[in-house]
């Protein structure tokens, strides 16, 4: 089985560069479906000569009816449930394929409504690994009003990011709304490019995906900024209690004029990432400006380490930013990405999936992602040291998380 959650009146993880309201109006919802996935092939890459085995792709229908769901997470605790992050602020449940009637967390009160902050809202949810025992849990969402003081001259307001953690009531399907402790406030100068996505990784820490701080272009020029947490990935260590500390591992943690809290930098706009459960590698997908998608990979012997910059705003993907015909910078120390593709048929924003690993012999794990406008599904996989892709699906809606 894989999930993914389709179309509706949805956040777009980019500035949006199609019409989106028509769907705000009819008051669609997403829809969450599942993938059954099968060997078939062989199927010829773009990427690499040979011929390679990819999946085909089966859609069943698992559950509907909510309201711009843009997340689907497991609590991997050994209950058969499945939580819905809504943007409007609720968290639903879906266990042994029923969705609850009482949001596992409730906190629309807190976030701006949809229509006023087309990328804020709830954006991710984080259990740690203990979450079994230990009862609490961390949600990503953008603010309807400022929670840093004095915080009066963003361009366009004053959201900002809020890394919370929440307790769970005496129902372990409902959370206590009232126990939230922010850990992290980083401010947020532009309504877009407000990344979402926060995951342990196997080392146990919490990774943050931040965007850029929003604009066009990196108009603040965050993302290659050491003393900005915008347009990095940041790793932290957090518990039950307190705030949070800075990983001793960290790459910057004892360099001048740097965030300690930064593991990579130069991203415009992780809207997902996720870790290979069996290797610890990481997949990272970055919404590119208006040209070129991409996807990053680290390997988990990389991850201590970090300190990678993934070229935002010098480069868009693979080429030089902004574009030109000569297309010369200055790439030195930069880490370009494994895969990209343009926006020639339709296609605006990447949305990170997870790596797939079949039971049936001879297919290779395979790392799948889509496009949020053109519903292209394309499979990744490692061939021969070479990355090789291919669009395995076209699946006729908007694909905002897997």
């Amino acid at each position: 089985m894989f999930d993914v959650l389709s179309k509706g009146a949805a956040l777009l993880p980019f500035q949006r560069r199609q019409s989106w309201r028509k769907w705000l109006r009819l008051g669609i919802t997403l829809i969450v479906l599942s993938f059954l996935l099968f060997q078939v092939g062989p199927s010829t890459s773009y990427a690499a000569p040979r011929a390679i085995n990819w999946p085909l792709v089966r859609l069943q229908l698992v559950a509907n009816n909510f309201a711009s769901p843009i997340g689907l997470v497991s609590a991997y605790d050994g209950a058969n449930r499945l939580f819905v992050i809504e943007r409007g602020g609720r968290i639903q449940i879906i266990e042994n394929g029923a969705r609850l009637a009482t949001p596992f967390l409730d906190i629309s009160d807190r976030v701006p409504e949809l229509s006023a902050c087309e990328e804020c809202g709830l954006l991710g949810l984080a259990f740690p690994p203990d979450f079994a025992e230990a009862g609490y849990f961390f949600v990503n969402y953008t603010t309807r009003i400022s929670r840093i003081p004095g915080d009066t001259g963003d361009p366009d307001g004053s959201y900002d990011t809020v890394i919370a953690r929440f307790n769970l009531s005496n129902n372990p399907n409902v959370a206590d709304a009232a126990s939230e402790d922010p850990i992290l406030v980083i401010n947020q100068p532009y309504a877009n490019h407000n990344g979402g996505q926060i995951l342990f990784g196997p080392d146990d820490y919490l990774y943050i995906g931040m965007g850029d701080g929003g604009g066009s272009g990196d108009v603040l020029q965050n993302a290659q900024n050491p003393a900005s947490l915008h347009g990095k990935m940041l790793r932290i260590a957090v518990s039950a209690t307190g705030t949070y500390t800075v990983p001793a591992t960290n790459p910057f943690i004892n360099m001048q004029g740097y965030r300690p809290e930064i593991w990579a930098m130069g991203l415009r706009n992780p809207w997902r990432f996720s870790f290979d459960r069996t290797t610890g590698d990481l997949y990272l997908a970055d919404v590119g400006q208006g040209a070129i998608e991409e996807v990053h990979h680290v390997a988990n012997g990389q991850l201590s380490n970090g300190g990678m910059n993934f070229g935002w705003p010098i480069m868009e993907g693979n080429v030089c930013y902004p574009p030109n015909g000569s297309q010369e910078c200055d790439r030195t120390g930069l880490t370009l990405p494994i895969v990209t593709y343009d926006h020639s048929l339709g296609d605006c924003a990447v949305t990170g999936g997870y790596v797939y690993r079949s039971a049936l012999p001879n297919q290779a794990p395979i790392y799948l992602y889509g496009d949020f406008c053109s519903g292209r599904l394309w499979g990744l996989q490692l061939d021969d040291a070479v990355w090789a892709y291919t669009q395995i699906s076209s699946l006729g809606f908007q694909i905002t998380s897997f």
